[in-house]
Order: structure tokens, then C-alpha cells, then sequence
């Protein structure tokens, strides 16, 4: 979506908020939305900070993400109000003059000093739902974080607008051409460290600009579901390769997962192919009306398919999902909401006044128990692993003599397989974000 087209959707994004905000705002009994930034931390013992990270209650109003110090007032029936710190520093880089296509829908304030918010807000904090961390404190403007206010706007968080969708689709043009340099630099014989460098040149954004961490894996490494660690040196021999890597769009997310054996003629590239053909048709599930747990326990299914079909486990697969043996091969919820972060939230809201759904029995780690609505995006990423302790707790169990173990330890040289896509709820056909962004690169 170009530029203008951006500019073009998002009027209607911030009456969207706008309209939210009063909503969340008269269910508070709040007369002002006070949203402030975020502010630097620092470590322990140290002068060093880390990585700032925006407050996403304030990045769902404007494309701000460098901005600390910052303050977003909304107050109903005014026009809102973004009071922009830009401070005389000559140690750092000092952000740019307001500008851009969101500027003219707010009243925007430029201030020199964090102190200097206190002229520009509203008289009367406890009249203000403050939203954000202890550390945003400036005076009396104490974040109090009111649950009935929380719990409305992160409930509808769940239905992006199509400003929203068009910037989840940039950050996914982003990803998917690194995830093609990462497989290139993997068959080239890459470490891990050196794949994830590839990674980041190829989206132009530093290991801190990403969304969440790279998860990097070769081989065995694979199994385990978020490993971090990227050696500095390749092993001795490749077998296979998961990168589960995301990246930024003006603070909107994309998260994707790709699996690859080394060797493209060799069996694990066999079940590589069978999950991703699986994954497609559990993407096809995200529709209007469904309830997102019965997508996860589909999954488990198609899951349980592969592992009877490749002589792994001698079950049918509806044994495997009901006795929980297909659970420590895919141990992980299918999915979950994305946008504004990458485990976006709403996922477990019973409705907008509270209040929690529960996963289904069993499956205590899905992220999403919600039935979905037009415009959620959602993540679908199911997976087959051999991780050495599921493998020890399946092999102590009453269910070891269905597994085929001589298959098992053929396998777990090559840790696991997550194939993962972003896909958007409509009012008719899914459309996947991933595979369009892929299809592009062709």
C-alpha cells in the first residue's frame, strides 16, 4: 500500500479511537484519556539503558515509536492531543520536527523537557485514566491503569481497521525478504549468528528495531520452541534449519516461521512439506463466526495425521489428541492475535467489560480462546518436534510402545518443524498476509 493510500485509511483510524476512547472512557467514569509514551530504563548499578520500547496504548494512536517522554490526551468531543518531547541534547539524536500524514488529526505540542508536560495536561488527574508504567510518572500524572478502561480498548484491539492491516502488511514485506536472505546465507553454510546478520540487513532493522528476538535454530536447536542462543560457528554437518523472525512497521508487527531441511530430496524435507500443506489448510479455518480453540484442536489433528502417515506414532489421530500424546510432539498453541505486538492482547477477554475464556482442557498454552470477528489477524503456526525432554516424558508414559523410537531418534538430529503465516479474518475467505508477501518476492 503506498504512502498516500496510508494517509488515505488513516482519518478513520483515529475516529476509530477516538470513538473507543469515549466508550472506554464512560464505562470508567474518566473524563480524559491521558496516554504517555514510555520512558528509557535503566540497568541496575549501571548508566547503560535498554532498549526503549513504546507504550502500545500510545503507538495504537500514531506512528511514534522513538518518541519517549511523549503524551497522548484525549479528552471527548475535542480534537486529540499529542505533546511531543524533542529535547535540546547534543549526546543523542533528537526526533525530528513533528511531521507526516498523522499530524494534521492532532493538536500537537512540541515541549523541551519531560517536566514541561504538566502545562499541557489536563488539569484534574483523577479525573484521567492514565495509561502506561510507574516510570511515565511526571507530578501528579500517576499511571492508575483503570481495568474497565484496559479491558474495553484491549478487547477491540482485536478488529484492526485497514490502516492497521496495510501496516501489518509493510512489516510482513519487510520479513519475508529477510527470511529469504536467511535461507539463502543457511544454504550457504552459515552460523546462526551469521544467518541472523543476514537477517537484519535484508530488513534494514537492527536485532532491537525487530519485534521479538530472531529464534535462529540449525539442527537439533530447532526443538527447542524459543531458542535464542545462535552459535558463532555452523556445526560440523547441516541438517535442517527453523527461523521463527518477525519485523517493525512503524510499531505494527509481522511474525513468521519457516522450516527447511538442508538436504531438499531427504525425508525430513518430506514432513517439512506436509506441515506446511497442513498449515495452509488451518489457515483456511480463520473465519468469521469460529471459535479460534477449535482451529488449535483442528491443528492437532492435522498434526497427528502426519506423525500416523510417517510411521512415527501407531495411533489414529484422534487417540493421539485425546489421550495428549500428540501434545509433546506440538506442544504449543496454534496461534495468536497480532498487531501492535506480536502476542497482541484481547486474546482471553470474554467481552469488553472482562472477564477470561479459558483454553480448552489440556492445552494450557494457546494464546487465543476468542470466536473470530472480521478484521482480526491472527497467527497460524503448527508444528512437529522431537524435543528431548516431551520424547523422555513420552517414553515414561503409558502410551510409549504406540511410538516408533528407531524413527524418533532418525529425526531428532533435526530438533523440529513450525511453519507459521499471519492471516486475516474477513467476511468471506481468509486472506494470508505471509503468503501474498511471499508471492511477491517471486
Amino acid at each position: 500500500m503506498a504512502l498516500q493510500d496510508l494517509a488515505s485509511t488513516y482519518p478513520a483510524h483515529v475516529a476509530h479511537m477516538q470513538a473507543l476512547a469515549d466508550r472506554a472512557l464512560e464505562r470508567g467514569g474518566f473524563d480524559h484519556l491521558v496516554v504517555p509514551s514510555g520512558t528509557l530504563h535503566y540497568q541496575l548499578f549501571d548508566d547503560r539503558d535498554y532498549p526503549y520500547a513504546v507504550n502500545p496504548q500510545f503507538k495504537a494512536w500514531a506512528p511514534l515509536v522513538r518518541n519517549p517522554g511523549s503524551w497522548l490526551v484525549h479528552t471527548p468531543g475535542e480534537r486529540p492531543k499529542i505533546i511531543y518531547l524533542q529535547p535540546f541534547d547534543y549526546w543523542h539524536v533528537v526526533p525530528d520536527a513533528p511531521s507526516g500524514y498523522w499530524v494534521e488529526h492532532f493538536d500537537v505540542v512540541v515541549i523541551r523537557t519531560p517536566e514541561e508536560a504538566l502545562r499541557h495536561l489536563p488539569a484534574d488527574p483523577a479525573r484521567c485514566a492514565i495509561l502506561g508504567e510507574p516510570l511515565s510518572t511526571v507530578g501528579d500524572y500517576v499511571p492508575n491503569n483503570p481495568a474497565a478502561v484496559i479491558n474495553h480498548l484491549e478487547y477491540h484491539r482485536a478488529v484492526k481497521t485497514p490502516y492497521e492491516i496495510a501496516m501489518i502488511r509493510r512489516a510482513t514485506a519487510h520479513g519475508v525478504r529477510a527470511h529469504r536472505a536467511a535461507e539463502r546465507a543457511f544454504r550457504a553454510g552459515a552460523s546462526e549468528f551469521g544467518i541472523h546478520l543476514a537477517y537484519c540487513q535484508a530488513a534494514r532493522q537492527d536485532a532491537n528495531d525487530l519485534p521479538y528476538g530472531n529464534i535462529v535454530a540449525l539442527n537439533e536447536h530447532g526443538a527447542v520452541l524459543h531458542y535464542t542462543e545462535r552459535d558463532r560457528m555452523p556445526p560440523r554437518e547441516l541438517h535442517s534449519f527453523l527461523i521463527d523472525a518477525g519485523a517493525s512497521h512503524d510499531g505494527y508487527a509481522c511474525d513468521i516461521t519457516r522450516s527447511y531441511a538442508f538436504d531438499r530430496d531427504s525425508e525430513f524435507q518430506g514432513l517439512v512439506d506436509a506441515v506446511d500443506a497442513a498449515e495452509q489448510r488451518i489457515c483456511d479455518k480463520v473465519r468469521a463466526g469460529t471459535d479460534y480453540a477449535d482451529i488449535h484442536l483442528y491443528a492437532h489433528l492435522e498434526m497427528a495425521t502426519i506423525l500416523n502417515q510417517a510411521r512415527v506414532v501407531d495411533m489414529s489421530p484422534e487417540s493421539m489428541v485425546e489421550t495428549g500424546v500428540s501434545a509433546k510432539f506440538f506442544p504449543h498453541g496454534i496461534g495468536h492475535y497480532i498487531g501492535l505486538q506480536v502476542h497482541d492482547v484481547g486474546g482471553f477477554l470474554a467481552s469488553e467489560d472482562g472477564g477470561r475464556v479459558e483454553p480448552p482442557a489440556g492445552h494450557p498454552y494457546l494464546r487465543l480462546t476468542r470466536t473470530l470477528e472480521p478484521g482480526a489477524v491472527v497467527t497460524i503456526e503448527p508444528g512437529i518436534y522431537f524435543a528431548e525432554l516431551l520424547m523422555k516424558e513420552l517414553a515414561e508414559g503409558e502410551h510409549a510402545g504406540a511410538v516408533d523410537w528407531d524413527r524418533v531418534d532418525a529425526l531428532r538430529p533435526y530438533g523440529g518443524i513450525r511453519i507459521e503465516d499471519e492471516v486475516v479474518c474477513t467476511d468471506g475467505e481468509p486472506v494470508n498476509l505471509t503468503r501474498e508477501g511471499f508471492a511477491a518476492l517471486d
